[in-house]
């Protein structure tokens, strides 16, 4: 069975809903894994039944179970029943963003003081058209002959960009607010092959900064990237590619160069 899906939040979704089911039964108990194709998505929370072709692949856990109350507040950023340092909050919230990123969502089954079932539905390929957006080839990660344009309120964040994308040969420059951005755009536009810009900035935001550019510069390739995974579910439709914090090198290099492609066929078409 295909699902298509980025195979990096794919594989953190999974282990955080285990390391969650392990927390739950405070390390005795049995952990189930299963996966299977199914018809549709079920109602959950406040949304109706969804018909299509999906992958569920549900995690159960012997656990504690979650209380009434709190079953409607687990998928907020934050919210932890866990003692302090024993949990940020945000596992779940970065579950629920990638399931409805890719077109998905996730339904939790639980009873208190006797377990619980998460159910993480996402979209089925039929065919192998899915396997185009697998990670691109080792060679594809220089970035000679490329320049970003970082947009990164974070100091630490955005030297750290800068710093990684100098080690693999881009040119970058920083801007640290949208404002900044788009002085440089109104300056030299012609000077970047891609918009690399955070989410979450006072100000203007990045999915405010990525429309204003895409209005205005309707051929510069745009990325959002952000840790809140539930502000990218709520932008995924916008037509942005999406990256999620924190991220590797190979995938900040390769998400850059499937913008840049991705940006080349449009011009082509």
């Amino acid at each position: 069975m295909l699902v298509k899906a980025d195979r990096s939040q794919f594989d953190t979704a999974i282990v955080n809903l285990a390391i969650n089911a392990r927390d739950a039964m405070n390390g005795e108990g049995v952990l189930t894994i299963a996966l299977g194709a199914v018809s549709g998505l079920p109602a959950r929370r406040a949304h109706e039944a969804v018909a299509g072709d999906f992958v569920a692949v549900a995690v159960t856990d012997e656990g504690t179970g979650i209380a009434q109350e709190n079953l409607n507040r687990i998928f907020e950023p934050f919210f932890t029943t866990k003692g302090a340092g024993h949990g940020t909050g945000l596992g779940l919230s970065q579950v629920i963003g990638f399931a409805k990123q890719s077109g998905g969502d996730i339904r939790v089954e639980s009873e208190f003081g006797k377990g619980s079932t998460f159910t993480l539905y996402l979209p089925r390929m039929l065919t192998d058209a899915g396997r185009q957006d697998e990670p691109l080839a080792e060679e594809s990660i220089d970035g000679r002959g490329i320049c970003v344009l970082i947009v990164e309120d974070n100091a630490d964040v955005g030297d750290f960009a800068t710093s990684a994308l100098q080690d693999l040969g881009y040119a970058s420059v920083l801007a640290r607010d949208a404002e900044k951005a788009l002085a440089e755009l109104e300056k030299d536009a012609e000077k970047f092959d891609v918009l690399f810009t955070d989410v979450v900035m006072p100000g203007i935001s990045g999915v405010e900064l990525a429309e204003r550019v895409r209005r205005h510069y309707p051929d510069l390739p745009i990325i959002l990237t952000s840790g809140y995974s539930h502000v990218l579910a709520e932008n995924g439709a916008h037509g942005f590619e999406l990256l999620h914090k924190p991220y590797s090198l190979e995938q900040l290099s390769q998400i850059l160069h499937k913008a840049i492609r991705r940006g080349a066929t449009n011009l082509q078409t």
